[in-house]
């Protein structure tokens, strides 16, 4: 995110009178530019320049040693301060009495000093206070503690008895402006502020002053005076010769479509960046190295356009710009030595043929071997235009993300490259002195820019917003584009700086942000009649509802998981929940690389975070989908035209994996916590059971319960004693419920008796897909009851037992329900009792003895048919 400092800002466009930094963000924020923060500004109160009188340095008790410094600040000065004491052998009364624990200044240094009632970055108040046996009116400060940079060694030093000064980027200051008690906050640039902006990816031009000084003007109507309007003071012929040859463009595209190049020679390479560009630099985020280096620096910042300097005593014509070749290597300026790929697009000379040595990795970054140096007399200044899909590509191979690229892969003004060398080399020559060649390079293969064709209505149509004619023009014309009318069509060609205009659509946002977002009104759509929730939608609702009222909370977990975890729930190596898993090609995590294949694989994880933070009691839901590969079908390589179709929608879809919606849950510790009155009573897999009729009942179907297992239906493996299958009407598999088995629960980690549930969302919904389940009416009529002890074989579950019982009692049984299972010796080996109470009632009447009796025969005799029971 580029950092604007105001004062640079001004250069190129007059703020409006009286405007802050906030309102300069604001009017920024107006046409689509988003301000981040704002800096400086930010120290109030005196901070002056002091000279130091006297310094004694004072060893203490803790091994530090301070100094106690009379300080001379001017007006500033307290004659005879708190504590005051003559320390030296010449006494200063009119002074401050500061202790500083630097050691970096003598007496007769001029520094910075904060004087109490001040406030520093932080903020941090400053006030007087006794330390080490003093009274300390105040600070000297140091780079950091000012939010100059990160330098906390040691004190500023503006100026020493011996006339050097503390190389120090914006701390210099004329020495007539050496005046103790002056104020220090304009001489240091602190009261210059500075915005930083976050940039979408489409408005790269914005990654420079000229490009915000343009939005700035877009929004106030403020004249731009535009920075790269230079003279160009040479003429474009064979300078450096300078060969492209891109033999392996990407996309029909060129790495490099541009490259201009130019010489100064005689350059001072010891001569120094003036303090307004180093503290410019510093502002806006870059470290001042030297002037070469600091001038193309500047330049990119103010107009968008990176450059590069080489030691022409280091470069051998002539320069090509080709691809990497195999095998390649280049160091570049980080020192790192970097293996090339046939994709990267290069910068080369000619040592030893044409070509042969890489010196820089084009639009990225340059090589170490030709890079300025302290001796370097003659410079060869670059200015291209890459390719930014190329670049893009190359800064993320290699990991090599620079302020250069950042620009290039967002789009760089094609016609920019000479300017910016002018621009560039005048600063140079200015500051550092040489000639500059009269030749220069220009290779210049850029494709015009193509108009784009637009009905002046079109933008009212999208933005829903009717703009005239003239207002569309003009909006077109403001950011820079030259439009031709025909009637009611009109001809756009976008300007150099914008290569994001591609399409009418893009003029469209350019003409409402210009008009200004704030003017667009805010309209509710209407909902078309009949329609809302699909039945899908409704019954996924409800079961989260119904899930949360029973007690559980709902999570969201990635849907990606590891082998290893397929691993620790004993999925066997064969079985379709590992042979079906899709596996990612590009996964996020390298150590979670398949598509879940079940909800309760990647919940785990929630249950284990939520114990990890001390949780004791832990019951979590979730609602989501798990894949399988056995659906993946062939994606389509074309459509049926020029824009894809519900029936080019449904190819792509039968080409995605398997991906039935889901509802799954674990639950860990007690359903009821301890009180006085009763003890705990810890989940168990009953009541598994229970939150699946729950979810059957919100999906409005009925289930059929069974202990014989359905292997590959969920990940989730169960405990063999305590587990039941549910199946919709006919005999579909839907969903699991029980105890997690020991052995898994070992594994995971999680605690024993751990229990859980998974359903397939999707196959309840369709069974009950088009059915209204009407409300249950309140009855008027008496009902009867009646409870059966039957002895069953031990392997009979209770709800077979019970569907039975509902069958055999008809319309006329309201209710079934086991409520008793006793096993013991007076039963015998191999069966159990299993109570089952029956309410019956009739909608119309009250139920005669006869009519009980018959419906009790009838029971009996099914019970015993179908499971052989026999009533106690």
């Amino acid at each position: 995110m580029p950092k604007i400092p105001l004062k640079w800002l001004e250069e190129s466009i007059d703020l409006l009178p009286g405007s802050t930094a906030e309102d300069v963000a604001a009017a920024l924020v107006k046409v689509g530019l988003e301000e981040e923060g704002i800096e400086g500004g930010s120290v109030t109160g005196p901070l002056v320049i002091g000279r130091v009188m006297s310094l004694v340095k004072e060893p203490q008790s803790n091994g530090k040693t301070i100094n106690y410094c009379r300080v001379d600040v001017g007006e500033h000065n307290d004659p005879a301060g708190p504590g005051h004491k003559p320390d030296n052998k010449v006494d200063y009364p009119e002074s401050k009495g500061i202790v500083c624990g630097a050691h970096n200044f003598v007496e007769g240094d001029f520094v910075v000093v904060v004087l109490p009632g001040a406030v520093l970055p932080g903020p941090f108040p400053i006030g007087g206070r006794k330390t080490y046996g003093h009274w300390s009116d105040g600070m000297i400060c140091s780079a950091k503690e000012l939010g100059l940079g990160e330098d906390h060694s040691g004190i500023i030093v503006l100026k020493s008895p011996s006339g050097e000064s503390q190389v120090f980027a914006g701390a210099s200051v004329p020495d007539e402006a050496l005046v103790p008690g002056a104020d220090a906050i304009p001489l240091l640039g602190l009261d210059e502020q500075t915005i930083e902006i976050n940039v979408t990816p489409d408005r790269g031009y914005s990654f420079s002053v000229r490009g915000v000084a343009r939005e700035y003007a877009h929004s106030t109507g403020q004249p731009l005076r535009d920075p790269a309007k230079v003279e160009l003071t040479s003429k474009r012929g064979s300078g450096f010769e300078v060969d492209i040859d891109d033999q392996a463009p990407i996309r029909d595209r060129v790495g490099c479509d541009r490259f201009a190049a130019r010489i100064l020679r005689g350059f001072d390479p010891k001569a120094s960046s003036p303090t307004w560009m180093k503290r410019r630099l510093d502002q806006a985020g870059m470290r001042p190295i030297s002037l070469a280096v600091d001038v193309t620096n500047y330049v990119m910042l103010e107009l968008g356009q990176p450059l590069h300097a080489y030691d022409l005593a280091k470069v051998h014509a002539p320069i090509q710009v080709r691809r990497a070749k195999p095998g390649e290597t280049l160091v570049t300026l980080d020192d790192v030595e970097r293996k090339l790929s046939p994709e990267d697009i290069l910068v080369c000379d000619s040592p030893d043929g044409r070509g042969s040595r890489v010196i820089g990795l084009g639009g990225v970054m340059g090589g170490l071997e030709t890079e300025i140096s302290d001796t370097t007399t003659d410079v060869l200044l670059e200015a291209a235009h890459w390719d930014p899909i190329t670049i893009a590509r190359t800064a993320r191979r290699h990991k090599l993300g620079s302020e250069a690229s950042r620009r290039y892969e967002r789009g760089v003004d094609t016609a920019l490259p000479p300017y910016a060398i002018e621009r560039a080399l005048r600063l140079m020559q200015e500051f550092g002195g040489g000639e500059l060649d009269e030749i220069y390079t220009d290779i210049n293969d850029v494709e015009p820019v193509r108009p784009i064709s637009m009905d002046a209505s079109f933008p009212g149509t999208i933005v829903g917003v009717e703009y005239r004619q003239d207002v569309v023009v003009d909006s077109l014309e403001q950011v820079g584009c030259k439009v031709e009318v025909s009637g009611s069509m009109l001809s756009v060609t976008p300007p150099t700086w914008r290569p994001d205009l591609e399409a009418p659509v893009n003029l469209v946002e350019e003409v409402a942000r210009l008009e200004g977002y704030e003017s667009l009104p805010s309209v509710l759509p209407v909902a078309p009649p009949g329609r809302g929730l699909t039945h899908s939608q409704k019954v996924r609702r409800s079961v989260a509802r119904s899930l949360a009222e029973a007690g559980l909370t709902e999570v969201l977990t990635y849907p990606f998981m590891s082998e290893q975890r397929l691993d620790d729930m004993l999925v066997p190596a064969d079985d379709i929940r590992r042979v079906q898993a899709v596996r990612l090609a590009n996964p996020l995590s390298a150590a979670m690389p398949l598509m879940r294949t079940g909800l309760t694989s990647t919940l785990i994880d929630a249950v284990k975070t939520n114990l990890g933070r001390g949780a004791q009691d832990v019951a979590v839901y979730e609602i989501g989908r798990a894949y399988r590969a056995d659906h993946i079908g062939e994606v389509p390589t074309s459509f049926s035209g020029s824009t894809i179709t519900p029936d080019d929608v449904e190819r792509l879809n039968e080409a995605l994996p398997g991906q039935p919606r889901r509802a799954a849950g674990i639950m860990v510790g007690n359903r009821v916590p301890a009180s006085w009155n009763h003890g705990a009573e810890a989940f168990d897999w009953t009541d598994t059971i229970a939150m699946v009729n729950l979810i059957a009942d919100a999906c409005g179907v009925t289930l059929q319960v069974s202990r014989d297992p359905f292997p590959g239906l969920s990940t989730m493996p169960l405990h063999p004693g305590r587990a039941a299958t549910f199946r919709l009407s006919d005999g579909t598999p839907v969903g699991v419920a029980g105890e997690m088995h020991p052995k898994v629960c070992e594994n995971l980690g999680l605690p024993p008796r751990t229990v859980g549930f998974e359903v397939i969302l999707d196959d309840m919904i369709a069974e009950s897909e088009g059915r209204i389940a009407p409300a249950s009416p309140v009855s008027q009529q008496v009902l009867a009851k009646e409870d059966f002890a039957f002895v069953v074989p031990d392997h009979v579950a209770a709800g077979d037992l019970v569907a039975s019982v509902k069958s055999a009692g008809g319309e006329l049984v309201e209710d079934a329900h086991v409520f008793d299972v006793y096993t013991g010796e007076q039963i015998g080996e191999g069966k159990k009792s299993l109570a089952v109470n029956v309410v019956m009632r009739a909608a119309d009447r009250t139920l005669g003895a006869d009519e009980v009796l018959a419906v009790r025969e009838a029971i009996i005799a099914a019970a015993g048919e179908e499971f052989g029971a026999v009533l106690r």
